[in-house]
């Protein structure tokens, strides 16, 4: 029997759900209401340090990529996917309702392949996403990134550019797509070196990209230097599955 997206998604409630109800019969009635109590702020998910916390996650992420490839059933795959989220808060849909606290906000590329809480392994009340093709810097996505800094305080930026990108392939290409689309790749056709591999393409854009957040933004510029935010640059392997701070 195969698995669509539905009945994985019940089945893995299923486990969650029995997990929980084994953890009910092994806990102390006043245990499991500290433990209730503590998840009742959206804070309360927010680990030590935001960077380490996406490098463990994309790790967690990573495996199981791999690990699917060898799979010889689609339901041997999902079951090796399914491993994901096992370490994640899960804040209940009560606190979320009221407000969030996300731990890292992600300027990623729009690509379908390169999902920032996919490939993080997080739950939804973690990141901060802003996306656009090739990872851009434009304006209103700078506004987003204020928002999530001022006023979510959102300690990380990681810019995360990924292989095979096919707005920075536009950029190294004279050819035009449409109007607004070839506005938008200005930035990256101005980060470009002459010779350069795709890769290490996405690379520059990438860092050129986390150096004019600050340069553009007054907001971010002074987070950073008061020592409230890091802004740093990431590349998405997609075949590994790997990032790699750049």
């Amino acid at each position: 029997m195969t698995l669509n997206r539905r009945s994985f998604l019940f089945r893995s409630g299923l486990n969650a759900f029995g997990l929980a109800a084994a953890m009910q019969l092994i806990k102390p009635a006043k245990a499991e209401a500290a433990f209730l109590e503590a998840k009742e702020s959206a804070r309360s998910c927010r680990p030590d340090d935001s960077l380490t916390a996406l490098i463990e996650g994309n790790a967690r992420f990573a495996a199981a990529w791999q690990a699917k490839n060898t799979a010889t059933s689609l339901n041997e795959r999902a079951q090796v996917m399914s491993n994901l989220w096992l370490d994640n808060c899960f804040l209940p849909a009560s606190v979320l309702e009221d407000s969030q606290s996300p731990w890292a906000s992600i300027l990623s590329c729009a690509d379908s392949r390169v999902a920032p809480e996919w490939i993080f392994d997080a739950a939804a009340g973690d990141l901060f996403v802003v996306r656009s093709a090739g990872n851009t810097p434009f304006n209103e996505g700078i506004a987003s990134l204020e928002f999530g800094v001022a006023v979510l305080k959102t300690p990380l930026i990681l810019v995360l550019g990924h292989s095979n990108c096919g707005a920075v392939k536009a950029a190294r290409s004279t050819d035009s797509l449409t109007p607004l689309f070839d506005q938008l790749i200005m930035p990256i056709r101005a980060n470009l070196v002459p010779g350069d591999s795709l890769e290490n393409a996405v690379k520059n854009n990438a860092s050129a990209t986390a150096q004019q957040l600050s340069a553009r933004s007054d907001v971010l510029a002074k987070a950073v230097e008061m020592g409230n935010l890091q802004i740093v640059a990431g590349y998405f392997d997609i075949a590994s599955g790997k990032v790699s701070i750049v």
